[in-house]
C-alpha cells in the first residue's frame, strides 16, 4: 500500500542565509526553474518536431520581511559597493511537526534590489521591507 503524501501550509518556512543571523520571512516567492527547448523540424519527417532541451533558467527570488535587523541591507550595501559575494541559501518547509520537510537548496545567490516599506499615516500595514536575489540554480532534496 502506498504512503499517504502529506499536504504542507504555506506559510511554515523560513530562509536560511550563509552567515547572516537573522533571515525570517513572510514571503519568498520565485522558486522556479524552466528549461527552454530547441524545435528542429526534421527534413521529411512531418509527424513531429524534435524538441531539445537547451538551458534551464531560474527567475529572482523575492523574499519580504518586515523590518528587523540590518544584515541583509549590509550585505546590499557591500554589492552597491562593488563588493560581489555570493551565498548560498535554504529555502525549508517544515511540517505540523516543526521538522524540516523538504529543502530547497540555492547556489550563489547576490542581492540585486531593495525595496522600503510604504509609510502612510492613516494605515495598520506592517512595515515590510523586499529583498530580490539572482542565483545560479537551487536543488531540491528530502
Amino acid at each position: 500500500m502506498a504512503a499517504a503524501r502529506q499536504v504542507y501550509s504555506a506559510y511554515r518556512f523560513c530562509v536560511e542565509i550563509d552567515q547572516l543571523a537573522e533571515a525570517m520571512f513572510s514571503e519568498c516567492s520565485g522558486l522556479q526553474a524552466e528549461t527552454e527547448v530547441f524545435e528542429w523540424e526534421e527534413g521529411g519527417l512531418n509527424s513531429f518536431k524534435h524538441r531539445l532541451p537547451v538551458r534551464t533558467k531560474y527567475p529572482n527570488l523575492v523574499l519580504k520581511r518586515g523590518i528587523a535587523t540590518i544584515n541583509l541591507w549590509e550585505w546590499y550595501q557591500q554589492v552597491i559597493n562593488g563588493a560581489l559575494e555570493r551565498r548560498n541559501l535554504s529555502i525549508v518547509l517544515y511540517g505540523y511537526s516543526d521538522q524540516p520537510e523538504v529543502r530547497w537548496n540555492v547556489t550563489g545567490a547576490l542581492p540585486i534590489k531593495w525595496s522600503g516599506p510604504t509609510f502612510k499615516s492613516a494605515s495598520t500595514e506592517a512595515a515590510i521591507e523586499t529583498f530580490e536575489l539572482v542565483h545560479q540554480g537551487f536543488v531540491r532534496s528530502k
